[in-house]
């Protein structure tokens, strides 16, 4: 009986899983309500339980919350509106030195990018699970956003987080035959 009831409640949250799965999108359009602070505590909480090499958590989040530097953020590069309307932005930037003092080079040029990218996507997933929207921005200015966070530490991906104003329709995924490879 007791087998019964454990396997029932992990069959519950893996199926809450895949539902988080099934609903995340890509939002570029939040409304004007502010991101309780539970759950932003949530979502970074996620993020330091991602996965790291070495478990060295070779990276940094900032959290960008002023309008003078989302204002800043929706010129870096194309004119991106939602970082003006997203009350937060997640900046997710790999800390290369931190790596490099374990792995060396493949730490620096490759394991704290990783380190970040994971945290981030980790982000995007507790943020679906609490009825929050974000967008993975990585096609930005570096040295710009460097600037206007003050860092020397490397972005790597932007995550505007809100409440959605929009319901995009699902995009369609490459089959799984296309994506994997038997060796």
């Amino acid at each position: 009986m007791l087998i019964e009831i454990i396997y029932s409640f992990l069959l519950k949250i893996f199926m809450d899983f895949f539902e988080v799965l099934g609903k995340r999108r890509s939002i570029r359009k939040f409304r004007q309500r502010e991101v309780e602070e539970e759950k932003l505590q949530k979502i970074l909480e996620a993020c330091n339980r991602a996965p790291s090499a070495g478990n060295l958590q070779a990276y940094k989040i900032f959290v960008v919350r002023s309008q003078e530097k989302r204002e800043s953020l929706a010129t870096v590069g194309r004119e991106r509106g939602f970082f003006r309307e997203a009350p937060i932005s997640l900046i997710f930037c790999a800390a290369p030195e931190v790596s490099a003092s374990l792995y060396g080079e493949r730490g620096k040029n490759l394991y704290s990018i990783q380190d970040a990218t994971i945290a981030a996507a980790y982000a995007q997933l507790a943020a679906t699970s609490q009825g929050l929207a974000t967008v993975w921005v990585g096609a930005f200015d570096e040295e710009k956003i460097k600037e206007i966070i003050g860092t020397d530490l490397k972005p790597v991906a932007i995550l505007p987080l809100g409440y959605a104003a929009e319901e995009p329709e699902f995009t369609s995924r490459k089959s799984l035959k296309e994506l994997t490879q038997g060796c």
